[in-house]
């Protein structure tokens, strides 16, 4: 089993590397998995009626999303942990916080360390794709499998200020593109950060 990414040679519109073409790397989205297609596997895999796979599922949903909004960080079995997070400006005077300030509320997702290995461990299919839509190479992964953790900071030990750590951390710059570097040039698919120096986990 493997993951698919595609790399789309892509004219950058912005950045340093602005009106040059380079290849930006993207996941290629699989069709999603309907509920009831879920549901069915995990009643067959448990020996339960998919009745009351079904229940479980709701119940269990039910659950995670009233602790989750109360605050809490909820364990789902098998997969890590969910909590809420938020992005907001920073501001110097006391008198000037205010509600206002938060720019997006957040779902953070924190994966197991099973689940971690896994993902290592799966092995990545790159196809390349040029400027016109040609296929023109393809090649598999050598990386070493680094996961990114949201609540332990990037791949190199470092807090991403953009990307989970502690809710009280008050740095700024821009999330990592598709080629992990901290600018994203050109403005591709993989979108950047907010406003730099303003954001807060």
């Amino acid at each position: 089993m493997a993951l698919k990414v595609k790399a789309k040679e892509k004219l950058q519109k912005i950045g340093k590397y602005a009106d040059t073409y380079r290849y930006v790397m993207q996941p290629e989205l699989y069709t999603p998995l309907k509920e009831e297609k879920v549901i069915r596997e995990a009643a067959l895999r448990s020996g339960v009626s998919q009745g009351v796979m079904q229940a479980c599922w709701d119940a269990a949903g039910e659950v995670i999303k009233a602790w989750a909004t109360e605050g809490h960080s909820v364990a789902l079995p098998g997969l890590g942990s969910m909590r809420f997070g938020l992005r907001a400006k920073s501001v110097a005077d006391v008198n000037e916080v205010k509600a206002g300030l938060i720019t997006s509320r957040r779902i953070i997702f924190t994966p197991n360390t099973e689940l971690k290995d896994e993902l290592a461990q799966t092995a990545i299919q790159i196809t390349c794709y040029d400027r016109n839509g040609n296929e023109v190479k393809r090649v598999t992964s050598t990386d070493p499998g680094t996961v990114e953790d949201p609540e332990n900071g990037n791949d190199n030990g470092n807090v991403n200020p953009n990307e989970g750590g502690s809710d009280d951390n008050q740095n700024g710059g821009q999330q990592p593109n598709a080629n992990g570097q901290g600018d994203n040039p050109g403005g591709d698919d993989n979108g950047g950060g907010d406003e730099p120096g303003a954001d807060e986990d």
